[in-house]
């Protein structure tokens, strides 16, 4: 099943692929070079939503979450995303930005862990 954004998904994706954010950045030079072949989109539109990223062949998104998805109303707007995608057969992973920042190397070996063990249909 391919995942298409809407219209104003896709541009919004578009303005936030040159906006990505320092942890955002470090993650994607790290899943762009891992070492199994997976190939991760960056600001990939998604229904009404944008993912930070997302691996078609698994299914994975991957969000990295600052400070403001504790803040007001973001816990619910991201459950009711994530309960979506959900519906769409995707998973979703987030990581909380300081974390990215700080162990990056290992965030990237767990996501490409779920990643391998989702596209090769183990349960992930």
């Amino acid at each position: 099943m391919r995942l298409e954004g809407s219209e104003p998904s896709r541009r919004r994706a578009k303005r936030l692929r040159k906006e990505m954010t320092p942890p955002e950045i470090g993650l994607w030079l790290a899943l762009r070079r891992n070492d199994v072949g997976l190939r991760f989109r960056k600001q990939h539109g998604a229904g009404s939503y944008v993912l930070d990223f997302y691996c078609a062949p698994a299914m994975l998104a991957v969000e990295v979450d600052g400070e403001a998805h504790a803040c007001g109303d973001r816990p619910a707007r991201d459950a009711a995303r994530d309960a979506w995608l959900a519906t769409q057969g995707v998973r979703m992973l987030r990581y909380p930005a300081r974390e990215v920042l700080a162990n990056v190397d290992g965030v990237v070996r767990q996501i490409v862990a779920i990643a391998i063990g989702r596209r090769d249909g183990a349960s992930g």
